[in-house]
């Protein structure tokens, strides 16, 4: 009789979030357990086990797959360097077409990043509700696109909107691409994979430097366009958004979508389809065949999402859209994750002041003390600059910028090294303290020599921080908030770039002192919050 009821039952149930072994009743309690039952199974149901996710990445092994998605992902993040960084290596040229001011050239640097912060969080919002591979692809054209199209803007105020347009698609693909990446990684892996993906911000750095050194001060790309004067600069902008347009391309064509996303989403034969393509690459030539298995899905919660969608007016609509857009913010600050929140909080506050406000102008930090000197003690020469010609352009800077792109590597290589076994919180904190001091110094350098060297070693140790960071970020939240978080504290970290370039643009010329022991001070402030944080080595994403 039981037995009876129990198929009766079974053609009405969705049964895909049970266990292999239980039955559902309609209010969603579960009635029965085969497990304690000697009954025998259906005919037709099958005996295969159901893994969770982190025991499905496992499964699909690590091997040729992980490596083809660092090369694709890395370059994605190279574009985003690229795409970021270039501005101020066009500074020196630039500001004698476009007729700029030092706080002309302050908005300039500042624009991308006003436009990432636009675009962090409501691109992070929707990768956590659409997928990551869809806003990818959208965020790395909107990049290339705008940014390509920057470099016939014939003036200041055009090139400072499609500037901002084209960080608004940086905005997203940054934080997008690290919990893309990071929901592919088995958990013994995941911090140093996670690592190596932020080496390519580097080769962002390296690729961006070597472009301008190689193409800017070149005279054979002069040429006009009618109104335009189409000098090296623009052609060097022109190839600085190839990048995004090819990362943008690969993910449409050949890249599946995270398969936590999937999980999440409801999606088990996809999130099984993407398992078995990882197992294939990574098992190829090892004669190996993947094991039957299903997945632990929560469909539960991907139907009470749909069944809560918005109705009514389409003011009533709007409402509720926003009100679910703010959801994430409200999580983050409530629980347990209320203090990790407000500590990441001020660390990328901090960090981004201090990195980007000082990285955007070492260009032409370098070019005023190209005749020796501290950068501050030339500051009086700023006028005079301003009314020298940018041509021929001095290839020095370049290089230099070069060099200081270069100084990325060794912090790089360490932090994959070690940081598994040592963990992102020490050294978030270390690296922030020793960037202090590092920036404390240039200061009161008076050679070349010695800006240089400082200049070097703040560079490679602040990527430490960076790589810490990236990695600390992707594990303190849930999946179902990662992206949304993840753009959150990018945007907060843009309107704290965007204020250290103002910040330098409007101080350079009279107290550059200011905006230089501001940033070390920053950053000792984020070495201390950091202390705070949990740590997070080879932790489990939840």
């Amino acid at each position: 009789m039981l037995r009876h009821d129990v198929e009766a039952r079974e053609p009405l149930l969705t049964r895909e979030h049970l266990k292999p072994n239980e039955l559902e009743s309609d209010e969603g309690e579960i009635i029965f357990d085969r497990s304690s039952s000697n009954l025998p199974r259906d005919a037709g149901e099958s005996s295969q086990r159901r893994l969770t996710y982190e025991e499905a990445v496992e499964e699909a092994g690590f091997g040729l797959f992980h490596w083809l998605l660092l090369v694709v992902c890395g370059w994605a993040n190279a574009s985003d360097a690229v795409e970021i960084l270039c501005v101020s290596f066009l500074l020196p040229t630039a500001r004698c077409d476009l007729l700029l001011s030092s706080s002309d050239m302050g908005l300039l640097t500042a624009s991308i990043f006003l436009g990432m912060m636009v675009g962090g969080y409501m691109w992070g919002y929707l990768a956590d509700q659409r997928g990551r591979r869809r806003v990818l692809v959208v965020s790395l054209t909107v990049n290339g696109v705008f940014g390509g199209l920057a470099s016939v803007a014939p003036w200041f105020w055009l090139f400072l909107l499609l500037r901002f347009i084209s960080g608004i698609g940086v905005g997203g693909s940054i934080p997008v691409i690290f919990s893309y990446f990071s929901e592919f990684m088995p958990r013994r892996r995941r911090g140093a994979m996670i690592s190596a993906l932020a080496t390519f911000w580097m080769a962002g750095n390296i690729l961006a430097a070597g472009l301008a050194w190689l193409v800017i001060p070149r005279t054979w790309a002069h040429f006009s366009l009618g109104f335009l004067d189409f000098q090296s600069w623009r052609l060097f902008v022109v190839l600085c958004s190839v990048p995004s347009l090819t990362s943008a391309l690969v993910f449409r064509l050949l890249m599946p979508e995270s398969p936590k996303f999937l999980m999440e989403a409801g999606q088990e034969k996809e999130a099984l389809h993407v398992f078995k393509v990882m197992f294939k690459l990574n098992m190829r030539g090892k004669g190996k065949s993947l094991p039957e298995f299903g997945l632990c899905i929560n469909s539960k919660k991907r139907s009470e999402q749909e069944e809560t969608g918005p109705h009514g007016s389409q003011r009533e609509r709007l409402c509720c859209i926003v009100k679910k857009a703010m959801m994430p913010i409200k999580q983050m600050f409530n629980g347990s994750l209320r203090s990790k929140s407000f500590a990441l909080l001020i660390i990328f506050y901090c960090i981004s002041f201090g990195y980007y406000g000082l990285w955007m102008w070492f260009p032409e930090l370098f070019k005023r003390i190209e005749d020796g000197g501290s950068p501050c003690a030339n500051a009086s020469l700023s006028s005079l600059l301003h009314n020298q010609s940018c041509y021929p352009v001095k290839t020095a800077v370049y290089m230099e910028g070069f060099i200081v792109a270069a100084s990325n590597l060794p912090g790089n290589i360490f932090t994959i090294l070690i940081m598994d076994t040592t963990g992102g919180k020490t050294l978030l904190s270390v690296s922030l303290m020793v960037s202090s001091v590092s920036v404390f110094f240039i200061y009161l350098v008076q050679t070349k020599a010695q800006s240089l060297l400082l200049s070097c070693i703040f560079s490679g140790v602040s990527v430490i921080a960076w790589n810490s960071l990236d990695v600390l970020g992707t594990e303190l939240y849930p999946t179902q908030m990662r992206s949304s978080a993840l753009g959150f504290f990018t945007g907060v970290g843009r309107v704290a770039a965007i204020m250290g370039n103002i910040a330098f643009g409007m101080l350079v010329d009279s107290n550059c002192a200011v905006p230089i022991l501001l940033v070390s001070a920053l950053l000792l402030t984020g070495g201390l919050v950091a202390l705070l944080l949990p740590q997070t080595k080879r932790s489990e994403l939840t």
